[in-house]
């Protein structure tokens, strides 16, 4: 499991660039692609596995 929070983690960073500011936003969007299999849409608003998402955030604030 911590080897699916790292590589989720850097995903989501990589996506966020250099705008750190929105990691929550693109944590959210890694999460909902690994769990439906594709990103979401503008108006997506499915459930995603919230435990899961706040590794994955809480990983990637400590990454950078």
């Amino acid at each position: 499991m911590d080897s699916l929070i790292k590589k989720l983690s850097k995903q989501a960073i990589d996506l966020s660039g250099k705008s750190k500011k929105e990691l929550e936003r693109t944590c959210w969007m890694i999460v909902h692609e690994y769990k439906h299999g594709a990103m979401p849409t503008e108006y997506d608003i499915r459930e995603i596995d919230e435990e899961l998402y706040l590794q994955v955030l809480s990983m990637a604030q400590e990454m950078i």
